[in-house]
């Protein structure tokens, strides 16, 4: 009796040592630049019509669901329903590890997402994808009366549409929430640094890029931005 409970304990252990290395992942095996190359290709693939549409078969389901996931890039974009991200870049299932939420802001449950991708999955490439008119910045450029917690969640978004009032002063309501679109990518990754020291280190270290970019909802084309102006001294902070 004592044998089959130690044989019982010990499946127990290694099945919980298999779950454990599958949630450690051996990373996509590629690099921050090859990474980036991979989604710009496939955005022009998706504006020409031209979408491969690859790893969305059964044989690529069977194979994530056996040996787990290994994205290449980690997304964090708005959830507005016109940014469907693994299409934009003509990617697949376990290709793109996205993180949504309305005006692509960084608080605490993107930011522990997005550690998550790059510590224990190993993705070497960070995006923040904000797009052309986007309600949530919309809301806060126009000081629209929102629910509580919608208050709460596009707080983050504040200081880059103040920032943006306080240098321009003449500009027109579209020109305004254009630059906010643009200022708020930015405050995003201000924000990711700000708030994650790991996510810190490892950009400063070379294991991760973060970078900016903006979707067109119209044409569909992806601009890419790179990393933020100011990295360095971000980084130094």
């Amino acid at each position: 009796m004592k044998r089959l409970f130690a044989t019982m304990a010990m499946g127990v252990f290694w099945a919980s040592m298999g779950a454990l290395a599958m949630a450690y992942s051996t990373g996509p095996g590629v690099t921050a630049d090859e990474a980036l190359a991979k989604l710009k290709e496939g955005n022009i693939r998706f504006v020409a019509g031209a979408n491969v549409g690859p790893h969305q078969d059964a044989a690529r389901r069977q194979e994530t669901a056996t040996n787990g996931q290994h994205p290449f890039a980690t997304v964090l974009a708005c959830a507005d329903s016109r940014l469907p991200v693994e299409v934009v870049f003509d990617q697949g299932v376990g290709d793109i590890f996205t993180v949504r939420v309305a005006g692509n802001v960084a608080a605490t449950d993107e930011i522990g997402s997005i550690e998550y991708a790059a510590e224990h999955l190993g993705v070497p490439l960070v995006v923040v994808l904000a797009h052309t008119k986007c309600g949530a910045v919309t809301a806060v450029v126009k000081n629209e009366p929102v629910t509580e917690n919608i208050g709460k969640l596009v707080a983050p978004i504040e200081p880059a549409v103040k920032g943006v009032k306080s240098r321009f002063a003449n500009l027109t309501l579209d020109e305004l929430i254009s630059r906010s679109i643009e200022a708020n990518m930015w405050q995003a990754i201000s924000d990711i640094y700000a708030k994650s020291p790991l996510l810190k280190k490892m950009s400063a270290e070379g294991k991760i890029k973060v970078v900016g970019a903006l979707y067109d909802i119209d044409s569909g084309k992806v601009q890419w931005f790179g990393e933020h102006p100011t990295e360095n001294q971000l980084l130094e902070k």
